[in-house]
């Protein structure tokens, strides 16, 4: 990396969430990166950061990251307020620095909500929307050979509800967007990718039941439709899919209050 006096590298002034552990009360601390390229991405930004710490024998900020390519969803960052940063339908490994004018202060933060209880520094347990999952956001099949994939004929604008639904990386952005920290867009598009297709039948009306017993009892809060979860999602999941959810909610509460 060339120094701040090359062509084109920038220097921000951070201010960065610091915890040491779950019971530490954490602080933000300040800290100068120079010679940042603007084609970085912002973890990018991080590492030399921590590259810059280590050299001076302080312990590197640590932070979530796997792929880098917005598809893990584990790159969880508050910047200035706005989870995953000010771009639309881009996950913090996907933003670059381009985006910060040179010299800004940039304030980072994990995200914050119960039921995303800290870890270190900017990490954070999401394993809340894991135990959603497990409650009920899967298929059940019988042994055997895979169906033909043509058996069941899907309309098109059905299939791509389902897919768009199915694009969730469960990063918990809209959680931490959320003012509630409701869990309810992430639900809404695992129960969505299933209830609009024919094999989520069989347990649509179990599964709609369970996921919403589970996030209940992760203690995520409820929707009061602030479209903050929409706007912050970097796969911009939309609120309708809630709207599908409280339609599944309803029908298979009245189907389990007849029987």
């Amino acid at each position: 990396m060339s120094d701040h006096s090359s062509k084109g590298k920038r220097s921000y002034k951070l201010k960065v969430w610091r915890q040491k552990g779950p019971q530490d009360a954490g602080r933000f601390a300040d800290y100068e990166v120079t010679g940042i390229s603007p084609d970085a991405s912002f973890l990018e930004m991080l590492d030399v950061l921590n590259e810059q710490l280590l050299k001076k024998g302080d312990e590197p900020v640590a932070f979530d990251s796997d792929c880098r390519e917005g598809i893990c969803g584990m790159c969880s960052c508050v910047i200035n307020g706005q989870a995953h940063g000010p771009e639309n339908g881009t996950a913090t490994c996907q933003l670059h620095m381009r985006v910060f004018e040179d010299g800004a202060t940039l304030v980072i933060e994990p995200f914050r909500a119960r039921a995303f209880p800290p870890v270190k520094d900017l990490v954070v347990d999401r394993s809340a929307l894991d135990r959603i999952i497990a409650a009920g956001g899967f298929v059940s099949v019988n042994a055997g050979n895979a169906p033909d994939g043509n058996a069941h004929l899907i309309g098109h604008h059905t299939a791509e509800k389902a897919m768009d639904a199915a694009a969730c990386i469960g990063c918990g952005a809209c959680v931490a967007a959320c003012p509630n920290a409701s869990a309810m867009l992430f639900t809404s598009a695992k129960i969505s990718q299933l209830a609009l297709l024919p094999q989520g039948q069989p347990e649509r009306d179990a599964r709609v039941l369970a996921m919403r017993k589970k996030m209940d009892e992760e203690k995520f809060g409820n929707c009061t439709n602030e479209y903050e979860c929409e706007a912050a999602c970097p796969k911009e999941i939309k609120v309708v899919n809630i709207a599908r959810l409280n339609r599944e909610f309803i029908r298979a509460t009245l189907c389990s209050d007849e029987h």
